[in-house]
């Protein structure tokens, strides 16, 4: 077993009825106790209502009074919508990096998204007090309307999926950006060929500094099968591997087609996030496939040496998105980039008298440099009912048999 002891606190309070509270906690430089937190309030599917930020200089035992940060208004267009992702403390030049999605809806139907959603991304030198550097994530030689060579705003989309989607940088200075991204068909429309919720390709940015600005360089595509993941590939999740090669895993879906097999997906980089191999079913190291439902997951460097990876994992196959529990810890097996099966363990699982729609998903995890435990971050929504939102940003403080 992988945990040794697990505590759990409420770190964010619920505010009423009906809203749910989510966060994370990021390092902002790559040594030291400094952290940002972001927590958010929710009372629908892929909307913030409202965010806050806060700072700490002693590991999260104190905090600042939290800061709004706008996540909505209304503009002649629409209603402008903006979702926070993970912070990154960037190892080349010190900076603490923040990345988010945001887009005009015309009618604010969340899935207007996939014509709109951009990714902007801000640079601080003081640790997040201030920012120096915010703007739309743009490859080199393109605009703000056309930010990739496929990607056009009012057509289609590229965005972060959730907090796991952890930029990655290399040993050559590069910075990858795990992102996803809608894709345009033939006839110039949205393509979704399995009438899946919403389709995408993995969507893998590459930048890095030139003298003292972040360029962004080119993004590479990874597709699915549509004829095996109905929703393609999403929120993908990256780490280096010690023979160089990058590991991607990847959500899938099968939504709409409930006989097809729900997996978790994988490939592989081997010249730095440029090209990638097809995505293919992510297995046991026996080369056993398993269950896993539509649903984000994270991998995860620990400073012990071990690459770890939190997300779902169905005892039978899922039915789209359900269900999103138990929530698990396991090892991959850093040869093979696959996951050692007798190294599940269970975070944390449905209860006696939970509905069966518990989400135990949309979390957040990093190591504590303190002690080294693993500190993740949970919204357990739906726990009493489908469709309520009432939910506290949890903080689970995990202990490791190392």
């Amino acid at each position: 077993m992988l945990i040794r002891a697990m505590t759990r606190e409420t770190f964010i309070p619920s505010p009423c009825s009906g809203i749910a509270a989510h966060a994370g906690s990021f390092y902002t430089t790559q040594s030291g106790l400094d952290l940002v937190s972001v927590h958010a309030r929710m009372s629908r599917s892929d909307t913030c209502d409202v965010a806050y930020q806060r700072l700490s200089r002693d590991n999260g035992r104190t905090w600042s009074p939290p800061a709004e940060i706008v996540t909505g208004a209304r503009r002649p267009q629409g209603t402008f919508r903006r979702h926070l992702r993970a912070g990154y403390a960037d190892p080349i030049s010190g900076c603490y990096l923040t990345f988010r999605t945001e887009g005009i809806l015309p009618t604010d139907h969340p899935l207007e998204g996939m014509r709109q959603w951009q990714l902007h991304y801000t640079v601080s030198a003081d640790g997040g007090a201030s920012t120096v550097t915010d703007e739309q994530i743009v490859q080199e030689g393109y605009t703000v309307d056309h930010p990739f060579p496929d990607v056009f705003r009012g057509k289609n989309c590229v965005m972060l999926g959730d907090l796991t989607c952890v930029p990655l940088s290399l040993p050559d200075g590069s910075m990858l950006v795990p992102a996803q991204s809608s894709v345009i068909g033939g006839d110039g429309e949205l393509f979704n060929p399995s009438s899946g919720f919403t389709y995408t390709d993995a969507f893998i940015i590459r930048g890095g500094w030139r003298g003292e600005r972040f360029v962004w360089t080119g993004a590479a595509r990874v597709a699915g099968d549509p004829a095996r993941s109905t929703r393609g590939m999403i929120e993908p999740t990256l780490s280096l591997l010690p023979d160089g090669r990058v590991l991607m895993v990847m959500r899938g879906s099968n939504h709409s087609a409930p006989q097809l097999p729900g997996y978790r997906w994988h490939a592989f980089s081997e010249d730095g996030g440029i090209t990638w191999s097809a995505s293919v079913p992510w297995t046991w190291t026996d080369g056993e496939a398993f269950f896993s439902p539509s649903a984000c997951s994270q991998l995860l460097r620990h400073s012990n040496g071990a690459l770890y990876w939190i997300g779902n994992i169905s005892p039978q196959n899922p039915n789209s998105n359900s269900p999103r529990y138990p929530l698990i810890l396991a090892e991959v097996d850093q040869r093979t980039g696959l996951l050692i099966r007798d190294s599940v363990s269970i975070i944390d699982d449905r209860r006696p008298g939970e509905d069966e729609a518990l989400t135990l998903s949309n979390f957040y995890a990093r190591e504590d440099r303190e002690n080294g435990e693993l500190v993740l971050h949970l919204s357990r929504f739906f726990s009493q009912a489908a469709g309520d939102w009432t939910a506290d940003a949890l903080l689970y403080r995990i202990t490791l048999n190392q």
